[in-house]
């Protein structure tokens, strides 16, 4: 049996745009008071009006989460204005595809990590003191394939992400006992901004995914409203990565020698020999 989610209270972070936008509308459809919150708060506001104008109930609220007073103060207030939150999800990321080499050692790996763990880490130590209080919540963690499987190209970003999974895990098991559930979504390539955002390794422009491997944001979304509908530990989109990572960990050694036989000595500007 699903879990009505009329009137509950959504917290998103990075909903401005791409899967945390999509995920807000579709809360809103459910009947949910959604708290949209992102840096940019002019996108934020537009979403809010389309949201309200479709008959649901949305928020905006400006949030760097890499900005600790900021968090304190928004979930405060929140807090204050609506008296819980029942459904945390942690959406803010962001990823730059690079050789390790050529990341920048703040703009790219300090900013990944603040914003894909250290902030996911912070909201959610924000807002867990309420759902404890009330023994009730759910916390649903973005990750990414990137948390289940390396890549090339992906180190601070995959970092990031398996050590997502690792705070998710073990904060499952710490709250079960009270009421609260945690749940790790681990979806493979999506349509949204994230490659706008990975950098200018020239590799990107020799990497054309086909059509039918990504999802589009609002396909994650849904998936997304099922999971908090329906509890559980983790979700792998699509199902077929369920394959790939299980070759992965059966099979190690072949797919170390085909990644690096096909991609990292055809592509890395080293050029190996």
């Amino acid at each position: 049996m699903p879990i009505s989610l009329q009137d509950k209270v959504v917290f998103i972070t990075g909903a401005s745009s791409g899967i945390g936008a999509e995920a807000a509308r579709y809360f809103a459809r459910e009947g949910c008071i959604v708290i949209l919150t992102a840096r940019r708060m002019e996108k934020l506001e537009a979403l809010a009006r389309e949201i309200c104008a479709a008959g649901g109930q949305a928020h905006p609220f400006e949030l760097d989460v890499t900005n600790q007073a900021q968090i304190q103060e928004v979930v405060r207030t929140v807090l204050d204005r609506f008296g819980h939150i029942d459904i945390l999800f942690n959406n803010a990321g962001f990823g730059r595809l690079k050789w390790l080499e050529a990341l920048d050692p703040v703009a790219d790996i300090d900013s990944m990590i603040d914003t894909d763990l250290r902030g996911l880490i912070q909201v959610t130590r924000a807002v867990l003191p309420s759902m404890l209080a009330r023994r009730s919540g759910h916390i649903i963690n973005n990750s990414s394939v990137s948390g289940l499987i390396g890549a090339p190209l992906y180190t601070i970003y995959a970092a990031t992400k398996y050590g997502s999974r690792g705070f998710t895990e073990a904060l499952r098991r710490e709250v079960a006992p009270f009421g609260i559930h945690v749940s790790g979504l681990y979806p493979g390539p999506a349509e949204t901004e994230f490659s706008q955002h990975t950098g200018g390794a020239s590799v990107k422009k020799t990497l054309k995914l086909p059509g039918w491997i990504s999802m589009s944001a609002a396909y994650v979304a849904r998936r997304t409203v099922g999971l908090a509908k329906r509890p559980r530990r983790s979700l792998i989109i699509p199902w077929w990565f369920h394959l790939v990572i299980g070759f992965d960990a059966l099979f190690p050694g072949i797919v170390d020698w085909i990644v690096v036989t096909a991609f990292t000595r055809r592509f890395h500007h080293l050029k190996s020999s």
